[in-house]
């Protein structure tokens, strides 16, 4: 492993950290352990190639590192044989210059060849086939092909395969020990960089509903590792801890396997494991999800995993050299990169399934001798169907993000959690409608939904498809008696006797972001609850948007329940009869009186939704305490009124449920983001919480970068909790004590 100590210090030299090997310090020297008749070593008899990479944006920074003078005029040798016009064309084509090429025939691998070939079982059939083959004799090659096939795979025609041989010629040029980093520090003595040119910058497209990690600023300032041409049988785990590593080169060593903690290095850009002995890849590399350069050049490949399908932005893939089977090789020739990655990806098949997810059972109520009132809420962002496209989920499967398969999966889900009151984010208009309303009717559900507010300006065949907030509950068991659709923006305008400012205008009256309030009722012991559902804006930079969002939602909270607490006992229970449920045959509960309630904040709250907001928010502490200073570091310096002025707060004695376990390790899990947005908040003076859905199976994460995915339709995870119903606790009245020396009246 490389250590402090050998860090290699030039002024604008790249991101580089590398190991000096004292035995290598003549290049002519062949690595370390190579077998007799191995891959030729480096030598200084070797010329220094002019070329660049066939995608020079995403194969190497901004130093240009191969953009070497050279010499002219020269052919090109390739696999053993002399192809002049393919030097020419290659030449006119990248507008370089190349020397001739090592003889590779005599140093390929007899074992290679030996037993048949392990073939992938696709799904889709080939982007094309073979030239004819002529009929005499043809000799094997090291990748699996004959000589007459390897001569129409270098066909000047042929554009795809043509870039394998230029990577090819790039990969066996770079077995010099370190010579990434030392082409880098060349090239840095001529070159200064001003603030907008450090070689890792990217610019990010603005992804909708989808948040991604702000980058914490680091005291590191490189990240880059090149270990090339050290003659490595084995790598340190230290190294796979630099999950900020964005180039790796391991190129021209002796490694026989990649360890499986390679998938922790989800930052990588580019990794070079050319040159060595790999057998097969770990299906760990589908972790790699922001690769954009993976070169395998000469090494024992066979076959590639379909876990590579997750690479989508993977664009140069090189792996001449290697005796791939022949199908791959026959979509490699005639296929783009991102051609290759994608069929992979939509012929993965499905992995196995992982353990369910743990009951977490916080209480025992089933030994109690008096009565327990016990109710479950579930909530999920189901990812609406608009929302489920290629560019924003290019690592998922086209067949995981179909809204038909999708759609199957939630409702299972749901029915098999069976609880009692559902509440849905991201659902839309035409499937509450068509699919949800309906199916979940038929288990004796009833719902209540609304939709963001652009439907209204939007066309009707648009309309129907924009989504909102759907509440659903179990019909025997509770009665409707009421239900509110909030719109934040609206609402943070239209506050009573306020006048909005520019901020609440321009900011928050913008997003049109919505939440919904039923009030329910147990048909049996008459007591009553207030569901809200909510879904709030999701980007991480509008951080004041998403906490006056939830103030307004505690504010009108507040004020219906205290409506809500006043509202008269519910006389005559068998009015609020089933409208869309099947009657399964199952008794109606006898009917009790309404409870009554003294205040708002006596009456029971469920809080369920997408918060967009970590533990570490503005959000999280005003919900969780009650109230929020007016200076906190989420509003910023902007104005929002008596909000600004004064700061939040709210009656509720308001928990997660989650809060109890620490919360789950995330609720939202993609490649770029993965942390907890979503809760369920409850008044922990009249519930408490007794059962919790736990998390998934981390073992299985270790080869899924994201979701949705084959068993998880949704980037979001759904959360469920149960909850028992102790009763409003009434405020606890101390007398003063005066001391002995005073008497009160009547004493």
């Amino acid at each position: 492993m490389a250590d402090g100590q050998y860090r290699f210090h030039q002024p604008g030299a790249g991101p580089f950290y590398y190991q000096h090997n004292q035995h290598n310090a003549q290049r002519g020297l062949n690595r370390a352990g190579s077998p007799p008749g191995g891959r030729r070593p480096f030598s200084n008899d070797t010329p220094s190639p002019s070329r660049s990479p066939a995608n020079p944006s995403t194969a190497h920074s901004a130093f240009n590192m191969y953009q070497h003078g050279g010499h002219q005029g020269q052919h090109v040798m390739m696999n053993g044989q002399n192809h002049r016009g393919y030097g020419m064309q290659q030449m006119s084509k990248f507008q370089h210059n190349h020397h001739p090429h090592h003889n590779q025939a005599s140093h390929h691998h007899n074992q290679h060849h030996q037993g048949g070939h392990i073939n992938h079982q696709y799904n889709h059939s080939g982007g094309g086939s073979l030239p004819a083959p002529s009929s005499h004799f043809s000799q094997p090659h090291q990748n699996g092909v004959s000589e007459n096939q390897q001569d129409d795979m270098d066909e000047p025609g042929g554009e795809h395969w043509q870039a394998q041989q230029q990577w090819a010629e790039e990969a066996r040029a770079n077995a010099s020990p370190h010579h990434q980093a030392r082409t880098v520090a060349q090239v840095s003595k001529h070159l200064s960089l001003g603030p907008s040119q450090t070689g890792n910058e990217e610019v990010q497209e603005e992804e909708r509903n989808r948040p991604v990690t702000v980058p914490k600023g680091g005291r590191q300032g490189w990240t880059a590792i090149d270990l090339g041409g050290q003659g490595l049988r084995a790598l340190s785990d230290v190294l796979f801890r630099y999950d900020f590593l964005q180039k790796l080169y391991l190129n021209h060593n002796n490694l026989d396997h990649l360890p499986l903690t390679i998938g922790r290095l989800k930052c990588l850009v580019e990794l070079d494991v050319s040159g060595n002995q790999l057998r097969e890849l770990p299906a760990e590399i589908g972790m790699l999800t922001n690769l954009e350069r993976l070169m395998l050049v000469d090494n024992h490949l066979r076959t590639l995993p379909y876990e590579l399908g997750h690479l989508y932005k993977l664009s140069a893939l090189g792996v001449e050299g290697n005796p791939l089977n022949e199908d791959d090789m026959k979509r490699i020739m005639h296929m783009s990169t991102k051609e290759f990655i994608e069929f992979l990806r939509d012929g993965m098949p499905a992995p196995e399934p992982p353990v369910g997810r743990d009951w977490l059972a916080l209480e025992d109520t089933s030994n109690t001798t008096s009565p327990t009132e016990k109710f479950s809420a579930f909530s999920y962002n189901i990812l609406c169907d608009r929302y489920a496209t290629k560019s924003q989920y290019g690592y998922a499967p086209a067949r995981v993000l179909d809204w038909e398969h999708r759609k199957e999966i939630i409702l299972g889900e749901i029915l098999t959690q069976d609880p009692d009151i559902v509440c849905l984010q991201e659902l839309d208009k035409y499937n509450y409608d068509e699919f949800f309303r309906p199916k979940l009717a038929e288990s004796g559900y009833k719902g209540y939904f609304a939709q963001k507010s652009r439907h209204e300006t939007a066309p009707s065949d648009q309309a129907r498809h924009i989504d909102g907030c759907g509440t659903f509950f179990k019909e025997k068991k509770y009665i409707l008696l009421d239900s509110q659709h909030l719109n934040f923006g609206r609402k943070a305008v239209e506050r009573s006797g306020r006048h909005a400012s520019a901020d609440m205008i321009n900011r928050v009256w913008q997003r049109d972001d919505i939440g919904t309030v039923v009030l329910l009722e147990n048909r049996a012991t008459g007591s009553r609850m207030i569901v809200a559902n909510a879904h709030f804006y999701w980007d991480p930079a509008y951080k004041d948007v998403k906490l006056i969002q939830v103030a307004v939602l505690m504010e009108e909270l507040t004020r219906l329940a205290e409506e809500y607490a006043k509202m008269p006992a519910c006389k005559n229970k068998k009015v609020f009869q089933f409208s869309d449920a099947e009657d399964n045959g199952e008794p109606m509960p006898e009917p009790g009186p309404s409870q009554e309630y003294s205040s708002g904040p006596q009456l029971p709250v469920i809080i369920c939704g997408d918060f967009n907001s970590g533990k570490d928010s503005a959000v999280y502490d005003l919900l969780s305490n009650g109230n929020l200073g007016s200076r906190h570091e989420d509003l910023g310096d902007r104005n929002y009124g008596t909000f600004s002025e004064a700061g939040i707060s709210h009656p509720f004695t308001l928990k997660s449920a989650y809060s109890s376990v620490g919360e789950l390790s995330f609720t939202n899990y993609t490649p770029g983001f993965t942390d907890v947005l979503d809760y369920i908040w409850y008044s922990s003076n009249s519930l408490r919480v007794s059962g919790l859905l736990g998390d998934v199976d981390m073992e299985y994460l270790q080869r899924v970068p994201g979701f949705p995915n084959f068993h998880f339709p949704s980037d979001h995870l759904a959360l469920m909790a149960e909850f028992v119903v102790s009763g409003p606790k009434k405020l606890k009245v101390t007398e003063a004590d005066f001391g002995s020396g005073s008497q009160r009246d009547g004493k």
